[in-house]
């Protein structure tokens, strides 16, 4: 009766065991319930800011060309390439603007401005507020890209590998969802979330994929540079667990002595 007792709890624990495990499997889970008034307070779109290391293209617009033209630098390369066309020169490696370790970039004309920490919005109006009206009698427009928004995406994930946003914004589904989304061994419940700030600070925070409050997050939307990081759960570490060669001896030396010794044991009976 016990035994039969004992069998019975035995599989109880192992289908709730199974049912809590399954619970950890889908993303976001009753993520339907959040009220409409919590989702509206989250930002539609949020602009990434600019960093040290990040390459812009910077266009300023007008319908006056001539006027224009010394203020974008891809103009003046591909002027300075003609005129240099015995050369063996690169068209488009000096046609950005590469923002330095202080956040600064070297504009034609106006000379050293700070990016660093804003996002394209305040740059696109420092810029028109530096030329006009200056240099110029009617105000221009200015487009700012980033041509290297991109996030790492490592760990369980089936196609780990750095990915960009062509359209410079990204959230962590859609990133997940580029690297082939999580293995079945991923740990779902605490994603690793590496950032550094415009400072060069870097900063770690962790998402749980599981939880619905993570479309709420001010980390849901991704930043250029961010690093993801998936661990892998506990069946994952411990199918990789194996026994050190020096150790796998030492048993097989015992395992060999206590042979020899129950033999002895045996014989002297």
């Amino acid at each position: 009766m016990n035994t039969k007792i004992s069998i019975i709890f035995a599989t109880l624990a192992i289908i709730l065991g199974s049912c809590a495990s399954t619970k950890k499997v889908p993303y976001m889970v009753d993520a339907e319930t959040i009220s409409n008034e919590e989702l509206s307070k989250i930002a539609a779109n949020t602009e990434p800011t600019v960093l040290p290391g990040d390459l812009l293209e910077i266009t300023v617009m007008s319908y006056n060309l001539e006027a224009v033209r010394p203020f974008n630098r891809a103009s003046f390369v591909n002027e300075l390439n003609r005129n240099l066309s015995n050369y063996n020169t690169d068209s488009n490696r000096n046609t950005y603007y590469i923002v330095d370790d202080k956040g600064e970039i070297e504009f034609p004309v106006i000379g050293k401005l700070k990016v660093g920490g804003l996002n394209k919005s305040q740059i696109q109006e420092m810029i028109c507020n530096e030329i006009y009206p200056k240099y110029m009698t009617e105000r221009p427009g200015v487009d700012v890209r980033f041509k290297n928004f991109k996030v790492s995406v490592i760990g369980e994930v089936a196609r780990p590998g750095v990915y960009t946003a062509t359209n410079e914004h990204i959230t962590i589904l859609e990133a997940i969802a580029l690297a082939g989304d999580l293995t079945i061994t991923g740990k779902r419940e605490n994603i690793m979330l590496i950032r550094t700030d415009a400072a060069g600070k870097r900063s770690v925070h962790r998402l749980d994929l599981n939880d619905k409050a993570l479309i709420l997050s001010p980390y849901f939307n991704l930043q250029q540079n961010d690093v993801i990081y998936v661990q892998p759960n506990a069946s994952k570490a411990r199918s990789s667990w194996s026994i050190p060669p020096a150790l796998t001896l030492t048993l097989s030396s015992i395992g060999t002595l206590v042979s020899i010794a129950t033999l002895i044991v045996t014989i002297t009976k």
